[in-house]
């Protein structure tokens, strides 16, 4: 019951949660810049300013509270507001750092996001910033030092403030062209010393998220179909450009992904999680699978959408699928037709509380079987390797007054969850290639903006208010993953 020799063990992060380095070596805005702190009580927050008036205001997210940008107001970084994402956990000033901290674990691969306005700082320039190129040739080179091979995302939730204010985001065809011409640029740049790379990650929060997925400043159903349009042809071609580069080089999807179980036998209820599962297939059905699937078409035809498209997208994105399918997954959900079954929040995406499973303070749940169960559903669909490259555990650890941080309860997850994976691959012949733990190292919470929401195994001093020295220490979890790579998951005692 071991994983393959080649099996690619490490951790991921995002450069909105993770790099900061807000403004420096060139770097231009993003979405994630104009997004503020909150809680997982009290929503984050889009800052706008009109520039005519001068006045400032914010609205929500896009999901729960719809956005609502005034007449003549844009997105936009204010005085006197807290922005997360300006400095995260400082990953920029910090990376040799962190990434020897990895190399001791013995990470096989890292996975982190490229800040796409750091080498494009407008999204639609015609060279690249080249002290942004820089930069990540040096955490390649560093990663290179300790053996770790980088798993590298193009866009993680931020994309350059420019292309959502000068054209509305991901729901124009033009960020297709600005999104090839980004990829062949670091293709060719990192040549060698970059194999793997993702295109969106979990590009179907343009469902749940839009103004974070695709930088929409609306949420029609329209905006939403058309800015995932305008993502899978600009992937298709990411895969194009890549294989064209050099065949080595492999280039996948990236999805949010859950098993979703029914709360009741009701036969109404079944068909509601199969409704739901859709919402997250559909996605992985065109960029994996290669075609649009009839039930999402029969959907576009009853609410009346109607996509600006070409016969030559659809050639692309049959011919250029992904090369594999990596997906995060946390957990499970639980859904129902009843409106008596009080609700739970998870993630961005909501349920009813599974009775049969154990919460966090945020609501998420932790399933034993929910990564076997994920992996298989997803393999029998599209026959592809798989890659886990989110799963992990949210929480508010607390560091000792000697500096530990004993966090049990993230061995513990972390064990159910791996041996949960390691049946799906021994027991049901799954192809599955790594193994990225969420937020290896802490970082900002995507969902809620606070920093207590800790994931990692190296705990950093950091606040929710942005107080804090930086100042990385392990936590127990640390120690434990470091054995669990060097027998290959054998032993998860």
């Amino acid at each position: 019951m071991k994983f393959p020799k080649n099996f690619l063990w490490g951790g991921a992060t995002a450069a909105n949660q993770y790099e900061g380095g807000y403004l420096e070596g060139g770097k231009g805005v993003n979405t994630s810049d104009v997004l503020t702190a909150g809680s997982h009580t009290v929503p984050r927050r889009i800052t706008w300013r009109n520039p005519e008036t001068g006045e400032t205001g914010f609205t929500g997210m896009g999901s729960g509270m719809e956005m609502n940008f005034p007449e003549g107001a844009i997105p936009a970084v204010l005085d006197n507001e807290y922005y997360p994402s300006h400095v995260a956990t400082d990953f920029y000033h910090h990376f040799k750092e962190d990434i020897a901290l990895m190399g001791e674990m013995g990470f096989k691969t890292f996975r982190l996001s490229m800040n796409w306005a750091r080498i494009f700082p407008n999204g639609d320039d015609e060279m690249p910033n080249e002290e942004g190129l820089k930069f990540y040739d040096e955490v390649f080179d560093e990663c290179a030092k300790y053996g770790i091979e980088p798993l590298v995302t193009l866009s993680h939730y931020e994309t350059p403030l420019n292309l959502s204010i000068k054209y509305g985001g991901w729901k124009n065809r033009a960020c297709i062209k600005f999104f090839e011409n980004y990829a062949k640029t670091v293709f060719k740049h990192y040549e060698g010393k970059v194999k793997y790379w993702l295109t969106f990650n979990e590009i179907n929060m343009m469902e749940f998220g839009p103004f974070m997925a695709g930088g929409l400043t609306e949420t029609t159903p329209q905006a939403k179909a058309q800015g995932a349009h305008n993502q899978f042809v600009a992937s298709a071609l990411a895969v194009k450009a890549a294989h064209e580069i050099n065949p080595e080089i492999k280039v996948g999807q990236m999805l949010a992904y859950q098993p979703t179980y029914a709360y009741t036998c009701d036969p109404k209820d079944q068909l509601f999680v199969m409704e739901a599962s859709r919402k997250s297939l559909f996605y992985s059905d065109v960029q994996t699978g290669g075609h649009y699937p009839a039930y999402r078409l029969k959907e576009y035809e009853r609410a009346g959408i109607k996509l600006d498209d070409t016969p030559e997208d659809y050639e692309l994105l049959e011919k250029y699928s992904a090369d594999f399918l990596s997906f995060s997954c946390y957990g499970s959900s639980t859904q129902t037709t009843h409106e008596d079954v009080l609700g739970t929040g998870g993630n961005l995406m909501m349920g009813v509380k599974n009775p049969y499973l154990e919460t966090n303070a945020w609501g998420w749940a932790t399933d034993p079987a929910c990564l076997r169960l994920a992996l298989n559903q997803l393999y029998d669909r599209y026959h592809k390797p798989l890659w886990i490259v989110e799963n992990g555990i949210g929480w508010d650890d607390k560091k000792e007054a000697d500096g530990s941080v004993h966090d049990t309860y993230r061995i513990d997850y972390l064990r159910q969850n791996i041996a949960s994976m390691r049946d799906a691959i021994n027991l049901d012949g799954v192809d599955l290639m790594g193994y990225t733990m969420w937020g290896c190292i802490d970082l900002v919470s995507a969902g809620t903006g606070e920093m207590k929401k800790r994931y990692g195994f190296v705990y950093v001093d950091r606040d929710d208010q942005g107080n804090g020295t930086l100042a990385r220490s392990k936590k127990d979890s640390f120690e434990w993953y470091k054995k669990v790579i060097a027998c290959d998951g054998e032993n998860l005692d």
